[in-house]
């Protein structure tokens, strides 16, 4: 299996502590010497990861960027489901799923994954084509959910929600035009949230596959929120709710 490129404190160290054993090796900038650099050394080499001192230009080269903190790790794929009817199968309690339709933006992407992370959400779900993928920088920004949510890619969107149906899970879109309110959906039971690009919204497909259609209420000048920000506005809207019924 093809080795996949991480980089960046959080996605490293995340690694290490999840799934040490997928690492195979740590570039680190041999001129930064500071307590954190020291942890993240100390860490690998805890588990019999070798930590290669390089200089901060070669890491540039890697990465494309100066944005990786000065480590880079090259590591296995994880084993996290991958398959969707695995994953369902095996979850305990009604699922809550983010659903993702056009999401080209690798930083909007990583928070997105975030988020998903931090509400507990199952699974993310996104199209083959018309998005970003699970590339380097979104795993960078997801600081370290891209290594514990499972991530799935499905060839026909519409198709993977009209299956999500027939398993009895609500599929809830936002729109700005929707006639309900986040508020008045129900996430209490089986549910997915699908959210569209910042810009064009979901597709028409998507949109009409939808059970629900919910608008974020907005008080202020703006007329909408970024999608991982309204992804976090949603999923805690729905963990609110399935906290308070377990109450």
């Amino acid at each position: 299996m093809k080795n996949k490129m991480i980089f960046g404190f959080h996605a490293v160290t995340s690694r290490l502590r999840h799934e040490a054993s997928s690492v195979e090796e740590i570039f680190v900038d041999a001129t930064r010497q500071d307590g954190r650099m020291h942890d993240l050394i100390a860490a690998a080499k805890a588990v019999g990861v070798r930590v290669m001192p390089v200089d901060s230009a070669r890491l540039d080269k890697i990465v494309g960027t100066r944005r990786h903190q000065g480590v880079i790790a090259f590591a296995s794929q994880l084993s996290l489901a991958r398959n969707l009817d695995e994953l369902l199968d095996a979850v305990d309690g009604p699922p809550l799923l983010l659903i993702l339709d056009g999401i080209t933006d690798p930083h909007n992407l990583g928070a997105c994954l975030r988020v998903a992370d931090g509400v507990g959400a199952h699974a993310v779900i996104v199209p083959k084509d018309r998005a970003v993928g699970l590339n380097a920088t979104a795993a960078k920004v997801a600081s370290g959910a891209a290594e514990t949510v499972p991530y799935i890619t499905v060839t026909n969107l519409a198709r993977t929600m009209r299956e999500l149906k027939e398993r009895d899970i609500l599929l809830i879109g936002t729109t700005d035009d929707a006639d309900k309110g986040l508020y008045e959906a129900d996430f209490t039971g089986p549910a997915a949230l699908v959210m569209g690009s910042e810009g064009e919204g979901m597709r028409r497909l998507t949109r009409e596959t939808c059970d629900v259609l919910v608008g974020i209420p907005m008080f202020g000048s703006v007329e909408s929120l970024n999608v991982s920000v309204a992804s976090g506005v949603c999923l805690y809207e729905a963990r609110r709710q399935r906290l308070a019924r377990e109450a």
